[in-house]
């Protein structure tokens, strides 16, 4: 991996995080805003098409949003139950017939959206650092 020292003045972060998270949602670049996230459902860039921008640097970068996604899962899986149990008289088996596919599918939509947050959390935090590679371009 390349190391260039050289620091450079960033922008303040404050500024930039609510562009940053208004670009995850669209799954765009949190840099620039142009280039895209994704090349298909949930498989991440390893850069941005439009600044150059490296998403992917190194393996287990996306960690991050792994723990992410568990974390709203669970909590929404978590509602479910709740919701199921206290506001419904179905017994355990429909319950659990109508449960499982709502968070299985809930789940597995959320992922991309919880991939594009650490993309712009990683980059909030590599501006704030003043990393190299988070230098726009």
């Amino acid at each position: 991996m390349l190391r260039q020292t050289s620091r450079w003045n960033a922008p303040d972060v404050r500024r930039i995080v609510r562009p940053c998270v208004a670009r995850a949602f669209r799954h765009q670049c949190p840099q620039c805003g142009r280039g895209r996230l994704f090349e298909r459902w949930a498989r991440l860039r390893e850069r941005c098409d439009h600044c150059g921008l490296v998403y992917r640097r190194e393996d287990g970068a996306e960690l991050g949003s792994m723990y992410l996604g568990a974390t709203v899962s669970q909590s929404f899986a978590a509602l479910v139950c709740f919701a199921l149990y206290f506001l419904t008289d179905w017994s355990q088996a429909v319950s659990l017939a109508v449960g499982v596919p709502v968070v299985v599918v809930f789940c597995y939509a959320s992922l991309p959206l919880s991939m594009a947050l650490w993309t712009a959390v990683e980059y909030l935090t590599d501006v704030s650092n003043r990393e190299w590679w988070a230098r726009p371009r």
